[in-house]
């Protein structure tokens, strides 16, 4: 008898900057196919997330919106939960990093930490933005390449030649918060001795915990030598003050991977559960994460070496998932494939992209392609053509012909062939190897439609000397159907949910491969899943190319009488020059960006529907030209206080008028 595993689950916590897409959506499904396997086999398995909302970046943004950070993210959280629930994602609790629970365990954590030797202090120069009053991370900076030369880079690489560097080693840096020039201060910060750690992590990193790319990946830091981990952060932040260190703040990527614990452990305060159980280090229980390249320093060095210094257990294992790609390329906004999920629920069945996803996840870190015209084919041909067929066709005799009962067999050993290969597949989903899994279990939908097919059931229903072998075809049809229907559950759980209505049983287990129904009465057939028509995945792409056009608020206002106006209503007109010295999106808003705009003496907050031609952050420092004396205007997403000028046909053809360079923020335009 198998062992009962105590397994705890993550998925990395998505940062409370924007709504869920595609990308997002491909790291959740991968990890929900694993867990609701994992309960399948009847194992406990809890998975649990939460929105990371700290830091600069929130805190900015928050700013922008006129919202307090807090509010800010909440809306957002909300927003990422009910795109989870849609797409069918089982989390047993999702919680935000900004809770009690989270604070308490982070200083905790420090506080061992502290206690063990592993907290050291050093003298850091940073660049400081003295119109904002804070220091600049290296996003926030921008300024000529030290290599190339080559302006406008950002304060860690080079676009143009790859070259890495400190900000501090930007020629002529410039904040993008403000557009000021920032000076070079000194501050004290606190770091994580990770450099103690090395021994510890070549051999975590070699057993087993992680694929052989990533070990490979991370022998190269290894090799190199490891720095200390800088955990804090100036004010002003959002975020945990460090304990016993005013206006110092943990630095977000401390408390983030803290924020898995604080998600469990409410989950376990209400669920009569130890927390503890799953994170002392002598703990037999597991605890799994599923991440993407792009953090895998957090999760695989630091992370580990933080837990293990705090006398707490290592991950288990950590799942490195790659990118995803739509038709062979990165997502694009002006493609319209830079897919939000809330576009893609709004047009087709999460079911579709979950069985994709999973038709394509394995355990590798390559990137994940999103082709559409393949997508529609092999959903179409699997899901209808395959699965949902042999149901369809085995029904309707069963219901019309012989009372709604399965009673009979042909005896036929594709019965016991599907039965045993439930073992198999098994091995395959707990190995992440859903692709093969599926091309198993697809393979197998070909053996049980071949059957049908060769048996003729419509054939045989005819002739009253072979009605009895009709009957037995169908019977041992919907029974094929049965096994298929639970063999896919951990990727299909709403299809499994109607397939269970329809054969009138109870929610399937992974033991019940072992049995097969007969006297037993079904209900009536209802179609299981639809075709996906090119039509919908078209008005999807569609959709998010119309994202850019420059927004409508609010009524239509009629045509003038007339089509001129005079020099007079004219000069009422008062225009002023602007800096745009915060931008962002606004969370549920298709068009619009939110601007905080320096017109010299005071800032005005503004909405402005150029969101497809600008990402937020190529504005930040920019001159513009603002109509200062149009009224404020309440919208559903707060107040604007006036309308910046811009030019264009629309989508990605829209542009800022924008004066000189030598102008300054107030200055009257005439």
């Amino acid at each position: 008898m198998t062992t009962r595993r105590r397994i705890l689950v993550t998925s990395a916590l998505p940062y409370a900057n924007g709504a869920i897409h595609l990308g997002h959506m491909l790291e959740h499904v991968q990890t929900d196919i694993f867990v609701r396997f994992q309960r399948l086999q009847g194992h406990e398995c809890i998975y649990v997330c939460a929105d990371d909302v700290h830091g600069t970046a929130v805190m900015l943004n928050a700013q922008a919106a006129g919202q307090t950070p807090l509010d800010y993210a909440a809306e957002i959280t909300k927003a990422h939960i009910q795109d989870f629930q849609s797409f069918q994602i089982s989390h047993d609790c999702y919680e935000t990093t900004h809770s009690k629970d989270n604070e308490q365990l982070s200083a905790e954590i420090y506080s061992r930490l502290l206690a063990s030797g592993n907290i050291e202090k050093a003298a850091v120069e940073q660049l400081f933005d003295t119109e904002k009053g804070l220091f600049l991370a290296d996003r926030f900076v921008v300024g000529g390449c030290p290599a190339c030369k080559t302006p406008e880079q950002y304060g860690d690489n080079c676009d143009a030649c790859g070259a890495t560097y400190a900000a501090t080693d930007l020629i002529d840096p410039r904040s993008k918060l403000s557009g000021s020039k920032p000076e070079l201060r000194t501050s004290e910060h606190i770091f994580f001795a990770l450099s103690k750690h090395t021994e510890f992590l070549k051999n975590w990193t070699q057993s087993g915990a992680l694929h052989p790319a990533v070990t490979n990946k991370l022998s190269e830091w290894l090799d190199t030598g490891l720095q200390n981990w800088d955990i804090s952060r100036d004010a002003p932040y959002f975020g945990f003050e460090i304990p016993g260190e005013p206006g110092k703040y943990f630095y977000v990527w401390l408390d983030a991977p803290i924020g898995y614990i604080a998600s469990f452990k409410r989950y376990c305060a209400s669920h009569d559960l130890d927390y503890e159980d799953y994170w002392r280090a002598d703990s037999d229980c597991e605890v799994h994460h599923f991440i993407g390249k792009d953090i895998v320093n957090f999760h695989a060095l630091f992370w580990p070496a933080m837990l293990t210094a705090a006398n707490l257990r290592p991950p288990t294992k950590v799942t490195v998932h790659g990118f995803l790609t739509i038709n062979g390329e990165k997502m694009s906004k002006s493609k319209g494939t830079f897919i939000n999920a809330r576009t893609y629920l709004d047009q087709l069945s999460p079911e579709y992209l979950r069985y994709y996803f999973a038709a394509k996840l394995n355990p590798s870190v390559a990137d994940l392609d999103l082709n559409l015209e393949d997508f529609v084919q092999k959903v179409n041909a699997d899901l209808v053509g395959k699965v949902a067929n042999i149901a369809s066709r085995c029904a309707g005799f069963i219901n019309k012909q012989f009372g709604g009962v399965i009673n009979a067999s042909t005896g036929t050993p594709l019965i016991g062939h599907f039965q045993s290969a439930a073992n198999e597949i098994a091995a395959l989903y707990e190995a992440r190897e859903f692709s093969k899994a599926m091309r198993v279990i697809m393979g197998l939908a070909d053996q049980a439609n071949q059957f049908i097919a060769e048996e003729q059931p419509w054939q045989l229903i005819k002739n009253p000397e072979t009605r009895d072998r009709a009957e037995a075809v169908c019977a041992d049809g919907l029974n094929l159907f049965r096994l298929l229907t639970l063999y896919l559950k951990p990727v299909l759980p709403g299809l499994a949910e109607r397939a269970e209505a329809f054969l009138a049983i109870e929610p399937l287990a992974w033991a019940d491969h072992n049995t097969q129904l007969k006297g037993h009465t079904i209900a009536a057939f209802q179609p299981l899943i639809q075709r996906i028509e090119l039509a919908q995945v078209q008005a999807m792409i569609e959709i998010e190319q119309a994202q850019g056009q420059p927004a409508q608020s609010g009524e239509v206002a009629p045509p003038p009488e007339e089509d001129t106006i005079d020099i007079a209503a004219f000069a009422q007109v008062d225009l002023r020059v602007a800096r745009i010295v915060a931008a962002q999106a606004v969370v549920g808003a298709d068009k619009l960006l939110a601007l905080t705009l320096d017109v010299g003496d005071h800032q005005r907050n503004v909405f402005s529907g150029i969101k497809s031609a600008y990402q937020p952050e190529e504005l930040i420092g920019k001159l513009t030209v603002l109509v200062a004396n149009l009224a404020p205007r309440k919208m559903k997403f707060g107040i604007s206080e006036g309308m910046i000028l811009a030019a264009g046909p629309g989508g990605a053809d829209i542009f800022l008028i924008s004066p000189d360079s030598g102008a300054t923020p107030g200055m009257k335009v005439s």
